[in-house]
């Protein structure tokens, strides 16, 4: 008979079974703090601050600073929560494992149906943004850009976005060469990222005219909300930490603290980089205008060196968000197919480099076609309702880990609990809200559909039942 859809995983068979891949070979605990800091930059800093930016002062006028705050306040509530749960539950399922060990397996399933939009649907948008930027460096280095039809999708005016698919190929390449080469790509570019937007604000500074800031809340608080949930994209990604669970040395200890730094430094990147452009440029020459960093240097300097370092910085910076995503959705694969829910060809870890082969290679082939034909914004407004959805779900696993299990070993507590995580859960409702109906409603969709593979496919071939000690029912779940 099969069993209810919402049995839940003790912490420890999660734990368990991470540690024996059941094909035999397991994953290696490579990375060290150093190495998982720069991946949770690596998978932060790209197509958000690069891109979005554009697209959010629209909305907010040169209020568009508060919006970053705001958006980066409802990160740090629910980064809490992830530190919490990735000390207590060392896994690379991230949310989809802290919703089976709380929720029960069907929640579970679409907390995981969300990750495809937040890690793959994500790596789609990022890739059409570093093709945005690869037409600006060539154009500042060369005059001549790739010609449209090739570098834009049907909505952009081209026919295909081959520079899109190009990066994503490349970023499955590093991939399955295995987790250390990964590391260390993504630490160089990480370095290099950062230099380049230091790099932009000291000469954007130098241009800086109160004046741009006024009127500095044209559209009022809705208007801020409204940006806060288009620049709540940019800070997608810090969640990727915890799905390097199975490869951190010291996880308890080292996932919570790559998650706190990681968002410390971005939100303060990212508000220094919010000023610096909006006080070069006024917002409304801002709003709308592709790879708009490289233009305010170009226009500061008068030169098109300038551009040409900032959209290299930005090529380097998508480049690695790419990798770095790519990297989080293969390992969320994996935790689901050893739960039976998807096929098993996802777990599968190669012998030899100790990377999911078949794995990359499916969601880079996958990923690459809205990648090739859908225009960024089609793309972006659905991946962070997903990811607000998920990121609710993950506040409200805190509480009811602790209730369930309050013995469970924890390397981190959040701060002020219950209020923290609450807190958490109550803003990522509040940006959803921003986001409009026409994207609730293709949300909604999308949910229904990953309820009708969960039951369809995924409920039959689930080995909950296969052993396992520990397993309940969710708490409510009667």
């Amino acid at each position: 008979m099969r069993h209810s859809p919402f049995r839940t995983k003790s912490p420890e068979r999660l734990v368990a079974e991470s540690g024996a891949d059941l094909e035999g070979h397991g994953l290696q605990r490579t990375m060290g703090l150093f190495q998982l800091l720069c991946f949770g930059i690596g998978a932060i800093v790209g197509t958000g601050i690069f891109v979005v930016l554009a697209d959010t002062v629209p909305e907010a006028g040169p209020a568009v600073i508060v919006s970053f705050v705001l958006a980066a306040v409802t990160c740090v509530f629910t980064a809490f929560s992830f530190a919490e749960l990735g000390s207590a539950i060392p896994v690379s399922g991230s949310s989809y494992a802290y919703a089976y060990a709380t929720m029960g397996e069907l929640v579970a399933f679409l907390v995981g149906w969300c990750l495809l939009l937040e890690y793959g649907v994500s790596v789609s948008a990022v890739a059409v943004g570093w093709s945005q930027y690869l037409n600006e460096l060539l154009g500042a280095l060369t005059g001549r850009q790739l010609p449209a039809l090739l570098s834009g999708a049907p909505g952009d005016g081209g026919v295909v976005n081959l520079p899109a698919v190009a990066v994503i190929a490349m970023a499955a390449v590093l991939l399955v060469r295995g987790v250390r080469e990964s590391a260390r790509a993504t630490a160089v570019m990480a370095v290099i990222k950062i230099g380049v937007l230091v790099v932009f604000c000291a000469v954007a500074l130098t241009a800086f005219d109160a004046g741009n800031l006024v009127p500095f809340s044209p559209h009022g608080l809705a208007g801020i909300g409204a940006g806060a949930s288009l620049a709540f994209f940019s800070y997608i990604g810090f969640d990727a930490i915890s799905t390097a669970g199975e490869e951190v040395r010291n996880p308890r200890r080292n996932i919570p603290l790559a998650i706190l730094i990681c968002i410390g430094v971005v939100t303060a990147l990212y508000c220094l980089v919010a000023v610096a452009a909006l006080g070069a440029m006024p917002a409304d020459e801002i709003a709308g205008t592709p790879a708009a960093l490289a233009v305010i240097v170009d226009r500061v300097t008068g030169s098109g060196a300038g551009a040409a370092v900032v959209s290299f910085g930005a090529v380097v910076a998508i480049a690695s968000v790419v990798l770095a995503v790519m990297y989080g959705q293969t390992r969320i694969l994996m935790s689901i197919s050893r739960d039976g829910l998807v096929p098993r060809v996802f777990e599968r870890v190669s012998p030899r480099t100790a990377a999911p082969v078949a794995n990359t290679w499916i969601v880079a082939a996958v990923f690459a076609l809205p990648a090739a034909f859908l225009p960024l914004d089609v793309v972006v407004d659905l991946t962070t309702v997903g990811t607000l959805a998920l990121m609710a779900v993950v506040n409200l696993c805190v509480p009811l880990l602790r209730r369930a299990r309050p013995d469970l070993r924890r390397g981190f507590t959040v701060p002020l609990y219950p209020l923290s995580p609450l807190l958490g859960f109550g803003f990522c409702l509040y940006l959803v809200h921003g986001l409009g109906a026409a994207t609730w409603l293709r949300f909604a969709a999308y949910l229904a559909a990953g309820a009708a593979v969960y039951f369809a496919y995924g409920r039959s071939r689930s080995r909950l039942d296969a052993g396992g000690a520990g397993d309940a029912p969710a708490p409510g779940a009667g």
